[in-house]
């Protein structure tokens, strides 16, 4: 197997009394789509917001691509190369779907020097606009370019909000929950963007539907009460015990 692109070493996360990380270890290697699964409360969004940097850990330390960034800066780590989405949609509402991503490409292109004056005349951002269309097509919302974000359906948005993570051209991305509250039909389209996607980005997935983590995971992490259980390809993980009792409801196992 590669060298591990994200190395999470003993991380833990206290809320008082609660323990929603305690001492967990594991990896993402480079191109593989790593799914995180548990049951509600077992820490998984905890931990997406400890690699994000929404959160700082307790204890434990987390390595990128070879440097400890445990202590950067959200911002700083997206510029490292890690981007992320939200279980709760989170885009500009009253911008347009174009303007929503452009704005994403010039916070990181912001070394060429635009301002992105939207008075201007468009050919003075026109590499911008045009990577930013791109991104929309990328994700499947191509002809969607001046629909207002806040009008798009909810399928649409989490799309949207994809494309925004992908334009900051990240080498790990964090999927927390991308097909929550979606319909069978959105939920499919997801599915094909990861495989997708997966094939030119590592991916570090949090959701809860088991169908789509079996179809597109290397491997599997499985939390329980803020502790990793185990670690595992798909078929390893559906035969362990303790993995089956804790999550996928096997009483007799």
């Amino acid at each position: 197997m590669s060298e591990p692109l994200l190395n999470i070493v003993g991380v833990s996360r206290h809320f008082g009394g609660v323990h929603a990380l305690s001492d967990v270890t594991l990896d993402v290697v480079a191109g593989e789509v790593h799914a995180l699964i548990g049951p509600n409360g077992a820490g998984k969004t905890t931990l997406i917001h400890q690699i994000s940097g929404a959160q700082m850990p307790d204890a434990g330390r987390i390595e990128f691509s070879g440097a400890d960034i445990t202590r950067l800066s959200m911002h700083a780590r997206v510029a490292a190369g890690v981007a992320r989405s939200w279980q709760i949609t989170n885009i500009f509402g009253r911008l347009s779907a174009l303007d929503n991503v452009a704005l994403a490409v010039q916070g990181r292109q912001r070394d060429w020097g635009s301002s992105f004056r939207f008075w201007a005349p468009v050919d003075a951002e026109q590499p911008i606009i045009d990577e930013a269309a791109a991104w929309l097509a990328e994700v499947g919302l191509a002809g969607r370019e001046s629909t207002l974000a806040g009008s798009l359906a909810h399928g649409e948005q989490r799309q949207l909000e994809l494309a925004l993570a992908l334009a900051t051209k990240p080498q790990l991305l964090l999927l927390d929950e991308p097909m929550a509250g979606m319909g069978p039909e959105e939920s499919e389209r997801v599915v094909e963007l990861i495989e997708h996607l997966g094939r030119r980005v590592s991916i570090l997935l949090v959701e809860h539907d088991m169908d789509a983590v079996f179809r597109l995971a290397d491997r599997i992490s499985v939390l329980v009460s803020g502790r990793l259980v185990f670690t595992g390809i798909p078929d390893e993980v559906r035969a362990h015990p303790e993995v089956r009792r804790a999550y996928l409801g096997d009483v007799d196992a």
